[in-house]
């Protein structure tokens, strides 16, 4: 199990996951920004319909229940779009976050490397002064 994750995470473009983190993560704002903007829809009407009197009113009638469930239901997807983008936009959020911790990381292993190349050349160099 742990060699097929091994070969994902090798298969992944890591130089362009991270060259294109700012890219989401401004995507993601304006998303964000552009559905936060939209007014909510306004709430559907739980009016009760009045019975029905005459053969005439029932179509009328029936067509206004569905438009009532109808208005019901953009409302619930209106809703859950709102989460959706919330969502993408904190993740992009948290990818951008990684992003930058991976670049730190890289540059203190870049020092770390350096400093350890410099301490072996200066190990060596008195190791063969000694000699």
């Amino acid at each position: 199990m742990a060699i097929a994750w091994l070969a994902v995470l090798k298969s992944v473009p890591w130089s362009e996951v991270i060259s294109n983190a700012p890219k989401v993560a401004d995507g993601a704002m304006k998303l964000w920004n552009a559905v936060a903007r939209k007014s909510p829809l306004p709430e559907a009407s739980d009016t009760s319909t009045q019975p029905v009197v005459s053969l005439e009113s029932q179509p009328l009638a029936a067509l206004e229940a569905r438009t009532v469930t109808l208005e019901a239901a953009v409302s619930d997807l209106h809703g859950q779009m709102l989460a959706s983008s919330e969502l993408i936009k904190d993740l992009a959020d948290q990818n951008a976050q990684l992003i930058q911790r991976i670049e730190t990381n890289r540059l203190r292993l870049l020092w770390l490397s350096a400093a350890t190349a410099v301490m072996a050349i200066a190990a060596l160099l008195g190791l063969f002064l000694a000699l």
